[in-house]
């Protein structure tokens, strides 16, 4: 490979690499915000294990991304062959285990399912209809998807309030435009002329995955894009990596 490809290689991959470096620093920021943010419709995922598992997985993703692009600038604009072997080793690994996690959560997705069934209805037994934020975040699902509950609305016959009131309560956000009378609230409880509430027959896990088979081609794209991407830095890196001749540590800046 002639000067000119060597160099071009280099720059090539140290653009690579602060791309990946900023990559990595939008994963840690969003598994920071999984974590920490009370506001939106993750506090409903809050008491999960799993799902608390999953942003700390994220943001060490993040935080090894940020330092295998910094590993990988320092390799290529220093031509420091050892930090190019390492920075192809954890591509390597990086796009392996992609591939596992798709498998496994393909393979599991039964159990998945299962789990956010367990959160949902834990959520929907304690939900009192003061307009918390994870209640506000469950009435925009339920309003925004036209669903109601998980599976059925019958999983809102564990609810307390419901339960023990006199009157005919159902899920405001819940409710089916087209078969509900009169002027009701997008939250908390309404009262329901007859036992037969005015809701949405469908359960929400059927609308997030009528919105995910919908959405497939986008998710996928993003998958082969992100794949596609790390094989490249993989390329450029072995390429450079090769036609480095010898070390030079000199080059390092000394900090």
């Amino acid at each position: 490979m002639g000067k000119g490809c060597v160099k071009a290689t280099k720059y090539f991959l140290f653009l690579f690499n602060l791309i990946f470096f900023l990559f990595g620093a939008v994963i840690m920021g969003f598994g920071l915000w999984l974590l920490l943010d009370n506001q939106s419709f993750i506090v409903l995922l809050n008491d999960s294990t799993a799902v608390k598992v999953a942003c700390y997985i994220l943001i060490g993703a993040g935080a090894f991304s940020m330092l295998m692009g910094f590993l990988g600038c320092l390799g290529a604009v220093y031509e420091i062959r050892c930090l190019l072997g390492l920075y192809f080793t954890c591509l390597l690994l990086i796009l392996l285990a992609q591939i596992a996690a798709g498998a496994l959560i393909y393979f599991q997705k039964d159990v998945l399912n299962e789990e956010m069934s367990k959160i949902v209805s834990k959520v929907l037994d304690n939900y009192p209809g003061n307009n918390s934020s994870t209640e506000q975040a469950w009435d925009f699902i339920q309003w925004s998807m036209e669903c109601c509950g998980w599976n059925a609305h019958l999983d809102w016959n564990g609810n307390m309030v419901i339960v023990n009131s006199s009157q005919l309560l159902f899920p405001c956000s819940c409710q089916n435009i087209s078969l509900a009378a009169g002027n009701f609230s997008d939250s908390g409880f309404c009262e329901a002329p007859t036992p037969d509430w005015p809701v949405y027959d469908v359960g929400c896990a059927a609308s997030v995955e009528r919105w995910l088979l919908t959405n497939i081609g986008v998710v996928l794209g993003i998958c082969l894009a992100v794949a596609l991407i790390e094989l490249l830095g993989m390329i450029l890196s072995m390429c450079l990596c090769r036609n480095v001749h010898r070390e030079d540590y000199t080059k390092v800046p000394k900090f």
